[in-house]
């Protein structure tokens, strides 16, 4: 409840001031990130986040790590490229049915739905702005790996195979400070 207490109380505040001055800020960087108010994902591409090494076979990604309610939501929205060994790991708290759809997203993904344990169950081509939902056939994902469209086939990769992290399999990762979850 209070956390409703304070985002209602900055909405007012933000939403009193923009109709007091309607010149550009000269700082950006001091504006604070607006979020859709319906759907809680940000309304322009957000910054590049914490990375990790990720490996498939012999295959490294550097890889953008989802892991807040608005990094989840967000994604890859209103960006405009990729690079072909640059990836987004969406990270959840528990395993569940995924589904994934690409509003805002005009850059071809495609996503691999990933197990806790961190084998691919399923590998799906996701069109640019569509905004069909592409429904995991399990209840069991945990992750959800976001590449540049056809990067698993290019690189005969899909169901059965392991996703590791530059610590480990991805079961021994404390996703909150991105460290192995045992010291070595």
């Amino acid at each position: 409840m209070r956390l409703v207490c304070v985002y209602s109380a900055c909405l007012a505040a933000v939403l009193f001031l923009s109709g007091c001055d309607r010149t550009a800020p000269t700082n950006a960087a001091s504006t604070a990130a607006p979020t859709s108010a319906v759907g809680g994902y940000l309304n322009h591409a957000q910054p590049k986040l914490a990375t990790l090494k990720l490996w498939l076979g012999d295959q490294e990604l550097v890889t953008e790590i989802a892991r807040s309610g608005a990094e989840l939501q967000t994604g890859m929205m209103y960006r405009t490229n990729m690079a072909e060994n640059e990836a987004m790991l969406f990270v959840f708290g528990r395993p569940m049915r995924a589904s994934f759809y690409m509003r805002n997203t005009k850059v071809p993904l495609s996503c691999a739905y990933i197990d806790p344990d961190g084998t691919i169950q399923e590998v799906h081509d996701l069109k640019p702005l569509d905004e069909q939902p592409v429904e995991a056939e399990t209840d069991r994902i945990q992750f959800v790996l976001e590449t540049t469209q056809g990067w698993f086939k290019r690189h005969n990769l899909g169901a059965g195979a392991a996703v590791r992290t530059q610590y480990g399999p991805l079961s021994e990762i404390n996703w909150m400070t991105l460290k192995p979850i045992h010291a070595r």
